[in-house]
């Protein structure tokens, strides 16, 4: 076997080595992050009947609130800014209903669902959220005014705290009741 075939063959058996290393440093970090995972799910306490937590119960007002302002806002006949096809503004007028009940009905049954707890809803919620994160960063690229940079800060700030406070509230939502040993 010549030279150049002897260090082929050891640099193939040290990437070898360094795969099965990494392999191995993924299979620990893997089985470190399971071990915290269970050790959170362990802490979690279940929802009693009837419970729901208080970021969940200010998500579902939120959502009865906007329910509640887009329907009067229509029944009140408020014009809302029309724009053409190339975003040119093409003037005010009135929305149909369809355009104004199909996102009160939205927001008021995820405000029901919110409201007794179920995990659909605030799910939902967190998926208008994050809706709303996106639109504030994009606000803030695309700001021209420091009112409307301090508007997309505020706007992403209290999305931000609601959508991470909802991830431990849709953990105790889905979390099946513990069974003590020895009950039925």
């Amino acid at each position: 076997m010549g030279s150049r075939e002897r260090r082929r063959a050891e640099r193939r058996k040290r990437k070898e080595r360094a795969r099965e290393r990494l392999a191995l440093r993924r299979a620990e970090r893997a089985a470190r992050a399971e071990e915290r995972d269970r050790e959170a799910r362990e802490r979690l306490e279940p929802l009693a009947p009837g419970e729901r937590p208080t970021v969940v119960t200010v998500g579902a007002v939120i959502s009865a609130v906007i329910a509640l302002s887009v329907v009067a806002g229509w029944i009140a006949g408020i014009e809302v800014t029309t724009f053409d096809d190339f975003g040119n503004r093409t003037g005010e007028e009135r929305p149909n209903v369809i355009a104004a009940l199909v996102p009160a009905l939205l927001m008021g049954v995820m405000a029901w669902g919110m409201w007794r707890a179920r995990y659909w809803a605030v799910l939902g919620f967190q998926a208008l959220l994050v809706i709303l994160i996106i639109s504030a960063v994009l606000g803030l690229v695309a700001a021209t005014a420091v009112t409307q940079v301090i508007g997309n800060i505020l706007l992403l700030a209290v999305a931000g705290m609601l959508f991470f406070r909802m991830i431990k509230a849709m953990a105790r939502i889905q979390m099946p009741e513990r069974r003590v040993p020895g009950e039925g």
